[in-house]
């Protein structure tokens, strides 16, 4: 009997923010309001963690733990927790907001006017209505749709950029299986390209040498 190989779809391209498009984004919601300082806190937590939208929700006052070694407790998939460390200027930033915020251990971290915990679509809401306000800064912004799934996306490519494994990535952002990070592979073209550097023959003048095509379907393929 033939083995019939499994046809191969086309990958939908990954969306992230770059560094400028972060800064605008953070910089859109008006900190002279709660609502504004309390949209800071969350979009900030968001880009430096990766959590998902649910598991942002899903935060409490308790979770939270500043000082030396900075980090949150988050409860992912499959009621699984783990501890996602906080960059100083992102654990800054939350120590304000949680001594305006107050409230018990339980309570949301990010609660709506009334004190209930806020929904994911209200989430999707104010990311959307700040990446709007952000895009008079950063027009680049405009060709984005901003989502709090990109936002987790932001999260990982930066993680890459900066060097860290792609297994640490995979832990940080509650992947269940490694090979989910590799996406992020794939979308990062320095990689790519550092990777084509290194088999250009010495003196090679630019734009004369092709690499095999063995090695060109397999960076393809990342």
């Amino acid at each position: 009997m033939l083995a019939i190989p499994t046809k191969r779809g086309n990958r939908t391209e990954l969306a992230y923010l770059d560094q400028p498009e972060v800064d605008a984004l953070l910089a859109a919601p008006d900190r002279r309001t709660w609502t504004g300082r309390r949209d800071h806190a969350l979009l900030d937590i968001a880009v430096d963690t990766g959590l998902r939208v649910s598991e942002l929700t899903g935060l409490r006052n308790s979770d939270v733990v500043l000082g030396t070694g900075a980090h949150l407790n988050c409860t992912g998939k499959g009621r699984k927790r783990r501890c996602t460390p906080l960059r100083k200027q992102t654990a800054a930033v939350l120590g304000v907001w949680m001594k305006e915020r107050e409230g018990a251990p339980d309570d949301p971290l990010f609660p709506t006017r009334r004190g209930s915990r806020i929904g994911c679509g209200a989430v999707q809401r104010l990311v959307t209505k700040h990446a709007r306000t952000a895009a008079h800064r950063c027009p680049s912004l405009n060709n984005k749709h901003t989502t709090p799934h990109i936002l987790r996306h932001t999260c990982a490519m930066s993680l890459l950029a900066q060097g860290v494994d792609t297994t640490v990535i995979a832990l940080w952002l509650g992947h269940e299986r490694v090979e989910t990070t590799q996406i992020y592979i794939h979308a990062d073209m320095s990689i790519k390209e550092r990777a084509l550097a290194r088999t250009t023959p010495p003196g090679t003048a630019p734009g004369r040498y092709r690499p095999p095509d063995a090695l060109l379907a397999f960076l393809d393929g990342l």
